[in-house]
């Protein structure tokens, strides 16, 4: 059948808008294609630019996994918690993300009303990535400001340290700052050691850290800090301190100083006098250096227990004259040289041993050098190089040099465990392990007789120790006094004295030694002195009489024990007659 013309031409038309039309469709097709590869790219590029761009995961330069980090709790020997960390919130804002200052200003003072208005809204303004607005806060204040909704204030949990002892231990264990980083005490010497050491004691940060375990036992700390405190109300003293030492291992049992301050407030360690004074404090020791003398003297062979002394008259040093405090004014044994405290005595105990050979014992004993200890606190002590002949003489009983407590301790300790040197930690330390550390000072015998010098000048009649002894009877404390006169205005004091009192228990078979010291006290009663015996002294006892046991060493007032302390070189006679 023929198509018209009318027919052909709507062929034509309709074959001419399809094609049109699948043109359109296409070309909508291909911009869409175009679109969605457009988009792919941008979100691509999104992403490659987050992926390249390092994310601010530190408040104000701090990482927060340091923020975070705990410290190890430090337990005593026994096992008792001394300082703990304890998890707190601490507040911190992303100003980039706060929409509103002002509003964010006045609400979170409706929450904390001690922040400065106009401190806070610097705070929160400008591009900051994360800034601290208020740290340690309580769970209570963590809930109400987290109750406000404001956008871009948070909280992170950090630790804190917490210290339940309170002041007891504070110049042992020092403090942290905020960022939980030790300042002071063992805290700081914690984070101040090596990295191999850190890994020993289990204290590398991040980790599940191990306990710390110091050589300190808490009982003995509680009783030491007690008395101590005591000491400089009953006595009207400015300080008091005392320390205590295993003489076989080394370990302080109990270390304090009287004004402290709480390590749970950092800031009280700045208040006037509340440094410590065994270790940062160096001192003239008076006549507790009279066992030093005698020490030194005897292991020389230059003397013997049995020779003896003119002490009639002073000894002469050009226009001075250096004379007894209570002199006796007769010819001394050794022993009574000790007993009384003569400093006449004395100078000539050093003058049979030489100046010179008296200054190097100083050396070998360690008073010209810091004591090995983990406390940052020290103060190197002030010795001589070279004596002068008075020099010599004044130093024989303790002037002319300065000290600090812990060096006497250490002396002392020596000077009864058989003459080695051990030096002190404030770490657990076996036997075992403090052997290889030994170093002799003085022989065995040298050690015998000072434990019987010691022992003498508690028991014996006259002696400087007899007002300890009868507080700490049956525990056969031995030891010797010192009262040193303060320097005002260049020249020495007698109203102002510093006291020590230098011993160790049970001297039959010695475990401890121990030095307490008294700054500027004033006579309990009328009937007593401020002397050393009458304060440091007591206080010495009072501490054995009530740690003694604590330390498994029972009471025996067994007169043997005392006899057993005699030298061969002065034994005979009736039982008792040598502590006369």
């Amino acid at each position: 059948m023929a198509m018209t013309a009318e027919q052909l031409s709507a062929t034509i038309a309709l074959d001419g808008a399809r094609k049109v039309r699948g043109n359109l469709t296409q070309a909508r097709i291909r911009w869409m294609v175009l679109a969605i590869l457009l988009g792919f790219s941008l979100v691509g590029a999104r992403l490659v630019q987050l992926g390249l761009t390092e994310t601010d995961s530190a408040i104000e330069g701090q990482a927060r996994d340091v923020i975070t980090a705990t410290r190890p709790p430090i337990l005593d020997r026994n096992g008792l918690e001394m300082a703990v960390d304890i998890r707190v919130p601490s507040l911190y804002a992303e100003p980039r993300r706060i929409i509103d200052v002002e509003e964010a200003v006045r609400k979170l003072r409706t929450v904390l009303p001690n922040l400065s208005e106009s401190w806070l809204r610097e705070r929160l303004s400008g591009d900051q990535g994360f800034v601290w607005v208020q740290r340690e806060l309580s769970p209570s204040i963590e809930e109400k400001v987290m109750r406000l909704g404001i956008p871009g204030i948070d909280f992170i949990t950090e630790s804190k340290r917490f210290y339940p002892g309170m002041t007891e231990a504070s110049h042992i264990l020092g403090s942290t700052n905020i960022d939980n980083r030790g300042i002071a005490g063992i805290e700081k010497h914690m984070d101040s050691e090596d990295i191999a050491l850190l890994q020993d004691l289990g204290l590398a940060r991040g980790n599940a850290l191990a306990p710390v375990e110091l050589s300190v036992d808490m009982r003995v700390q509680h009783v030491m800090h007690e008395q101590l405190v005591d000491a400089m109300t009953r006595y009207q003293a400015i300080a008091a301190a005392g320390v205590m030492m295993d003489i076989h291992t080394g370990e302080i049992i109990a270390l304090a100083s009287v004004p402290d301050f709480n390590p749970n407030e950092p800031a009280t360690a700045l208040v006037k006098d509340s440094f410590n004074r065994i270790t940062a404090g160096i001192f003239e020791p008076g006549s507790i250096f009279k066992t030093v003398t005698m020490a030194g003297a005897i292991d020389s062979g230059a003397v013997k227990l049995t020779d003896e002394f003119d002490a009639r008259f002073g000894v002469r040093f050009g226009r001075f004259t250096i004379e007894d405090f209570h002199g006796k004014h007769r010819i001394l044994k050794l022993p009574e040289v000790y007993k009384y405290s003569s400093n006449v005595g004395t100078i000539h105990v050093m003058q049979a041993m030489g100046k010179d050979n008296f200054r190097a014992f100083l050396s070998r004993v360690g008073f010209d050098a810091r004591v090995p200890f983990e406390l940052p606190e020290m103060r190197l002590p002030t010795v001589p190089k070279s004596f002068s002949d008075v020099g010599a003489a004044t130093a024989s009983f303790g002037h002319g040099l300065s000290v600090s407590p812990l060096h006497m301790l250490t002396a002392y300790a020596a000077f009864v465990n058989g003459g080695n040197y051990v030096p002190p930690t404030l770490y657990k330390r076996s036997v075992a392990e403090a052997e290889p550390l030994y170093r002799r000072v003085i022989q065995p015998e040298t050690s015998e007789a000072i434990r019987y010098l010691m022992r003498l000048n508690a028991i014996g009649a006259g002696g400087s120790g007899s007002q300890m002894n009868k507080l700490a009877l049956g525990f056969r404390v031995g030891g010797k006094t010192g009262t040193a006169e303060k320097v005002v205005d260049g020249r020495y004091s007698s109203n102002k004295v510093t006291n020590f009192f230098g011993s160790a228990f049970p001297l039959e078979n010695p475990r401890y030694a121990m030095v307490i010291m008294v700054d500027e006290p004033k006579a309990e009663n009328p009937q007593s002195g401020t002397t050393a015996g009458w304060n440091a002294g007591t206080v010495t006892g009072r501490i054995v009489q009530r740690v003694a046991p604590m330390l498994g060493i029972a009471p025996d007032f067994s007169p043997l024990l005392d006899e057993s302390l005699v030298p061969p070189a002065l034994q005979g006679g009736p039982v008792g007659s040598h502590f006369n």
